[in-house]
């Protein structure tokens, strides 16, 4: 874009409120960058609607020249997960199993809360098949390229994969996606963006293709905490209102000693220690305390967890008839769930509950909890080649971000790398439904450009 201050919703929709700019403007900028035959686009978008896209951009242009009173985003170009309903599309969700399904008879509840609130629908964003990996790597459409090190074709993660290179390469100011073991939060921290995880319930699901009905969230990806947050308002249905920050002195964060510091690579480690030390040195209170209750959730999920289970009942049926079109690694991670007795799946749900409220006074004394969004930093697509080293980099990616999940907790991943660094995510997390408070506390980090 002709200033890079204009990947932030909040300065574009200043500079269209002003008229430095146009919708249309914004939008050909985007289109641009999609169809440059030296970047991404082709494997970031599944669909462009590049004639629906214009439309609606000359059509907020011509009332905001009238004078119209318009919503504060209107005419601000995102993308949208290949999981969601638009009505007259075909939600694929990442496979070749869905495209001949009808098109969608009616957008989904998040798809109209965005065009209501203004947002250009840009198009529909590559993603893992059927929203089952922490990768990204696709089969059917191609893997887009990290936009951090495209030479050695790193991966992006997922499974929001085309999300976070759409804005990442400024396609798109933000990026909805789904976050079902750390989707929204893994593509960030890989790609340098702020991903957040909303407490599930906050966001209506109709519409959304499912992975599993107990885990999955809706969550946006943008370039800062405020864009995030503005994005989260609007998907949840409630009020854009600012967020309580506070000074960094007046925060408290707690780091869990526990598996979630395992195995960092050299990068991480040293992004992380940095970003801890920073805060402190700003006045933050960082404690480290044992929270042996999250060394349990890796053994309750030996057996596949929730994901696996609900994938199956929803993909039994194509499963029996058409195998051979599934993404044969994503395939492997469904059938886990064929052997999971009803008794085995209702005491996973009552494990969660007790694990649920035993964690409750954990959380209590502290504005966050803090540790690495992902142990390691984005792999070469190459690196996965072998079954055996897709699982283990897969699981690995997946180990800390879906603990949030099963907790049924909020999350925000915000970069902690330095310049030149590869990208790292720091995440703060909470119980659920302290959405505004952690994206508060976030917040306060970005305005005090800590860390990175």
């Amino acid at each position: 874009m002709p200033d890079p201050a204009l990947r932030t919703l909040e300065h574009a929709a200043v500079e269209l409120a002003a008229g430095r700019t146009t919708s249309r403007a914004l939008l050909e900028e985007c289109l641009a960058r999609i169809a440059d035959p030296d970047g991404e686009g082709a494997r970031t978008f599944l669909r462009v609607d590049a004639a629906g896209a214009r439309a609606t951009a000359d059509r907020i242009d011509a009332a905001r020249h009238r004078g119209t009173t318009l919503p504060r985003f209107a005419g601000i170009p995102v993308s949208v997960k290949d999981l969601f309903d638009v009505a007259g599309e075909v939600t694929t969700a990442g496979s070749v199993v869905l495209k001949d399904e009808p098109p969608a008879g009616r957008d989904a509840t998040v798809i109209a809360r965005l065009r209501a609130a203004g947002f250009l629908l840009v198009g529909r964003t590559n993603m893992t098949e059927f929203a089952f990996s922490g990768l990204g790597v696709n089969p059917h459409y191609g893997t887009p390229r990290n936009p951090w090190d495209r030479p050695a074709n790193r991966i992006p993660g997922g499974s929001s994969s085309g999300a976070a290179v759409s804005v990442a390469d400024r396609m798109a100011l933000a990026g909805i996606g789904t976050d079902t073991g750390g989707s929204c939060r893994i593509p960030a921290a890989f790609c340098g963006l702020v991903g957040f995880k909303p407490t599930a319930h906050r966001v209506p699901r109709d519409g959304v293709y499912p992975l599993s009905s107990t885990l999955d969230s809706v969550g946006p990806l943008a370039t800062t905490v405020a864009c995030c947050a503005a994005v989260d308002a609007i998907l949840a249905g409630e009020p854009d209102l600012p967020l309580d920050t506070r000074p960094i002195d007046r925060l408290r964060f707690a780091v869990p000693e526990t598996h979630v510091l395992d195995d960092l690579s050299a990068p991480v480690a040293a992004a992380f220690e940095r970003a801890l030390r920073r805060l402190s040195a700003r006045g933050a209170l960082i404690e480290r305390i044992r929270v042996p209750m999250l060394d349990e959730i890796p053994d309750l999920n030996r057996t596949g967890g929730f994901s696996a289970p609900e994938a199956f009942a929803a993909h039994r049926g194509r499963i029996a008839s058409d195998a051979a079109r599934y993404d044969p690694r994503v395939l492997t991670r469904i059938l886990r769930g064929r052997d999971m007795s009803a008794a085995d799946y209702l005491d996973l749900h009552r494990r969660r509950h007790e694990l649920i409220a035993r964690l409750r006074p954990v959380f209590a004394p502290f504005d966050a909890l803090l540790m690495p969004t992902v142990p390691i930093v984005a792999p070469p697509l190459d690196a996965l080649a072998a079954d055996a080293d897709y699982a283990r980099i897969n699981a690995l990616a997946l180990r800390n971000s879906s603990i949030v999940n099963f907790i049924d907790g909020c999350a925000i991943s915000v970069p902690c790398h330095d310049p030149g660094e590869p990208p790292v995510g720091l995440t703060l997390f909470a119980r659920g439904d302290s959405d505004r408070r952690l994206l508060a506390a976030a917040a306060s980090l970005d305005a005090g450009r800590l860390p990175g």
